[in-house]
């Protein structure tokens, strides 16, 4: 199974494709900036497809899949970021949006 990873900070996203052996495939840097521009990220997904995707982030994380937030990034000193969400704007990846807590992480897989 292809993986992919997003790790969200606050000066840079770290994205990658690996297998669950942990081989890293693919690996880029995005500077993190506005939410629709560091979105680029989905494009660099779509060239680089995965069956399933995590991403530790910033946050915290709405992970309430009944709340109308689900998958939203709620309270930020980021203030461009507060109310981005990461279900809708990773939906065009076609991979299933459970959102997990982890350690202040959100898994998306």
């Amino acid at each position: 199974m292809r993986l992919g990873a997003i790790e969200a900070g606050g000066t840079k996203f770290v994205l990658a494709t690996g297998d669950i052996t942990g081989q890293v495939f693919e690996r880029t840097v995005i500077k993190t900036t506005t939410p629709s521009e560091t979105m680029d990220l989905v494009q660099w997904f779509l060239d680089h497809p995965v069956e399933r995707i995590g991403i530790g982030t910033f946050g915290p994380v709405d992970l309430s899949p009944s709340s109308p937030t689900y998958g939203s990034i709620l309270e930020t000193p980021k203030l461009a970021w507060r109310g981005f969400n990461y279900v809708q704007a990773l939906a065009p990846l076609n991979v299933p949006d459970r959102a997990r807590h982890r350690c202040q992480r959100v898994c998306v897989i």
